[in-house]
């Protein structure tokens, strides 16, 4: 359904490689995925083919553009692991990415929102209060939020977490909490990626859906607005 397009970073303007699901009804929105360290896999890109065919133009970026250009074409491999932690760990755990996440903002005719899954739940996180242009932000399992807990949603942002998930640990998400009193902070029976094939979790998965889309339905994203 979607196709390959280029965003420009408006810091320095390089281009990373994108994927763009257009949307098949009347227009809700746009829409920024934010992709885990594995990059723009086939699940995020059949991901965003859903969020297309009920009314949302969503953009992909490759975040890693600048380390390692190119799509994934598997979801996980272990193998690989060590190096795209690497390069998670040099992007500062998202900060120097924002400029490819406002890029994709930035393309997209308003109202526009973010969503983010682990490195890209933390990117998501930061998005909310660095980037401009965004209505609402919906991370998932963000595993360095405790450590930007200065950061301080601009915008309506929810977060979903698994209370079993060992990469963010019940002292993470009480952190988190206390910081933030005022957050949604919605904690799933469920590990992490519980929205990814490798740690589906069916029905924490189809509630934080349900709360996201709600959201977004709050912010503005109505169906059929410009």
């Amino acid at each position: 359904m979607g196709e390959t397009v280029q965003v420009a970073s408006p810091v320095d303007g390089f281009r990373f490689d994108t994927y763009r699901a257009a949307p098949t009804e009347a227009r809700r929105g746009g829409l920024v995925i934010c992709h885990a360290i594995w990059g723009v896999t086939p699940h995020l890109r059949d991901l965003a083919d859903t969020f297309a065919a009920i009314g949302y133009e969503v953009l992909l970026p490759s975040l890693f553009d600048r380390s390692r250009r190119g799509f994934a074409e598997r979801d996980t491999d272990p193998a690989l692991q060590t190096r795209q932690n690497g390069m998670a760990q040099a992007s500062g755990w998202g900060v120097a990415v924002l400029d490819a996440v406002q890029g994709a903002i930035d393309a997209l005719a308003p109202p526009v929102f973010a969503m983010g899954f682990c490195f890209g739940g933390n990117v998501a996180w930061l998005a909310a209060s660095r980037c401009g242009g965004l209505a609402a932000v919906s991370a998932f399992y963000g595993g360095q939020i405790a450590t930007f807990l200065d950061d301080t949603p601009k915008i309506p942002t929810i977060l979903h977490l698994g209370k079993t998930d060992p990469l963010i640990p019940p002292a993470d998400v009480e952190a988190i909490r206390a910081a933030h009193p005022d957050l949604p902070v919605f904690v799933y029976e469920a590990g992490h990626a519980f929205m990814a094939p490798n740690g589906f979790h069916e029905d924490s998965a189809r509630l934080a859906r349900l709360r996201t889309l709600q959201l977004f339905a709050r912010s503005g994203g109505a169906r059929g607005e410009a």
